[in-house]
């Protein structure tokens, strides 16, 4: 018999409170118990970036952290960041430069993106491929993502700036 644990979170603002069994994964606990498809499921090893999602303010493979271990964190999504407008100037250009073909990866390179952009605002684009290379996109060819990335890098700057 297997030992279900009740887990309190916050998603996207809201509280969740709900049973979960012990060895689910935080992506299929969203995407199945909360509904919340955004994050997909690619490889299952942590290697594609396609179940990134953002845990007590830092990105994590959903497909191996377990749901126990959201247990009285804060878990944000692609729905989250995209209702908050947090990421609206990064998927514009994500759809100017064409940066998403299927669309499949595309909600684990804004997520990537967006911790890029918080953490290093003034990133070289070789700074951007790098920290972009740790998800996969099949359609693409990665050049118009690290445009797009770059380009609301450039935008931002050019905005704080203007602000100061």
């Amino acid at each position: 018999m297997t030992t279900t644990h009740f887990l309190k979170l916050t998603v996207n603002g809201q509280t969740v409170e709900k049973p979960v069994l012990p060895r689910r994964h935080l992506v299929d606990f969203l995407r199945q118990d909360c509904g919340l498809k955004g994050s997909h499921l690619g490889c299952e090893h942590g290697v594609c970036g396609a179940c990134t999602v953002e845990l007590d303010g830092k990105i994590v493979r959903g497909c191996l952290t377990l749901a126990v271990q959201a247990h009285g964190k804060s878990v944000r999504t692609i729905e989250g960041l995209s209702e908050d407008g947090d990421v609206r100037d990064l998927q514009d250009a994500f759809v100017r430069r064409n940066a998403l073909q299927c669309g499949f990866c595309t909600p684990g390179m804004v997520m990537a993106a967006r911790e890029l952009l918080e953490h290093k605002p003034d990133a070289s684009r070789e700074e951007v491929r790098q920290w972009m290379s740790g998800n996969y996109c099949r359609c693409t060819g990665y050049q118009a993502i690290v445009d797009a990335v770059c380009d609301t890098l450039a935008m931002r700057l050019r905005a704080a700036r203007e602000a100061t």
